[in-house]
């Protein structure tokens, strides 16, 4: 145990102190980041239409991110309920994915990933039950293979197949603790196609699909893709047709969670709940969310980070005046330029 801590620059295997632990059990005690999402790696297979990956491709940087990187983390860990670990890559390529995942759990952290499926062999699925992640996320743009054409390099039935076998091997092991989930992306040409979601969710046991739309466009001809605000006839539209589907997915008793671009009445703020997550880029950067820190080379005007873990406590750079400051300016006003025209805005 402690040689495998070794390799994360601990000198001995950590864990929390009573009266960490302690809190931790109190009723009503509750951590202050939600959620840590962590870029582990920035290489995957797939050639996604509508990804950065593909349409940058000149200017990606293809990278994983060290141990000894993560291990600095684990002040975060700490104070995180859940670590999610994906970023702009596939996940599963990591060599110490379930290393990773390990310390994350070891810090009282819930452990979740999102991964295309292409690496998920049956001795992979027995590790990823075993591991103690209690979600594993697949991603779509359809329910078929012409529906999920736009993930170029991921074929439809192999991802049926992946998910299958983690079905398969979690049920011989009676892994409870251990959910499906679909993550599903709507595009504005084939939003129709969303509506055979339930049934297909139902047929392969999968207990719950999250349907988001194109927010980050990669390419110009890529907008008519994405859902903008202020786009009502497409919006109400969309709208209309999550809502059937939402219907049928309660009726098949699955869970189905869905959001479109636009105000909420009431609200502000993000919704990728910036004020209480945290978004960790390969390089050991602390950014808000994916959408400000993408590994490209050269200048990059949506670039926003506030620090790097390599080089400064991740606890001072989170709490540092800069980012307390890009926090009170998404939930009061103004935000962050970067922040105004970003369709994740509530408001």
């Amino acid at each position: 145990m402690g040689k495998g801590f070794e390799r994360f620059g601990l000198a001995r295997a950590p864990g929390p102190g009573f009266w960490e632990t302690l809190a931790d059990l109190l009723p009503g005690h509750r951590r202050p980041l939600d959620s840590l999402q962590v870029e582990i790696t920035t290489r995957c297979p797939g050639r996604c239409t509508y990804c950065p990956h593909t349409r940058q491709a000149d200017r990606w940087q293809t990278a994983d991110m060290p141990p000894k990187t993560f291990g600095r983390l684990w002040p975060l860990l700490r104070r995180s309920r859940r670590v999610h670990l994906q970023g702009w890559g596939e996940p599963l390529l990591h060599a110490d994915f379930f290393a990773m995942a390990a310390l994350a759990r070891r810090a009282g952290c819930a452990v979740s990933t999102t991964t295309c499926g292409l690496h998920l062999t049956e001795e992979c699925a027995r590790r990823l039950v075993a591991s103690g992640l209690d979600m594993v996320a697949f991603s779509l743009t359809g329910t078929d293979a012409a529906g999920n054409a736009a993930r170029r390099g991921v074929d439809f039935d192999g991802v049926v197949v992946a998910v299958e076998t983690l079905q398969r091997v979690r049920r011989e092991r009676q892994a409870v603790h251990l959910e499906i989930h679909f993550a599903y992306l709507l595009l504005a040409s084939s939003m129709e196609a969303v509506a055979g979601l339930p049934a297909l969710m139902a047929r392969l046991g999968v207990h719950a699909a999250v349907v988001s739309t194109l927010d980050y466009v990669a390419a110009p001809d890529l907008s008519g893709e994405a859902f903008a605000p202020g786009d009502d006839a497409r919006l109400s539209r969309a709208e209309a047709i999550l809502r059937e589907t939402a219907a049928e997915a309660q009726r098949l008793g699955v869970g189905f969670h869905w959001d479109l671009p636009g105000p909420r009445e009431g609200s502000r703020g993000c919704r990728e709940n910036a004020g209480r997550s945290l978004f960790v880029a390969v390089d050991g950067s602390l950014a808000p969310c994916v959408f400000t820190r993408l590994p490209l080379a050269g200048e990059d005007p949506a670039r926003l980070a506030f620090g790097n873990v390599n080089r400064e406590d991740p606890l001072a750079i989170w709490e540092s005046e800069p980012f307390r400051r890009f926090r009170a300016g998404l939930a009061d006003g103004p935000a962050d330029p970067r922040c105004r025209a970003c369709p994740k805005r509530l408001g």
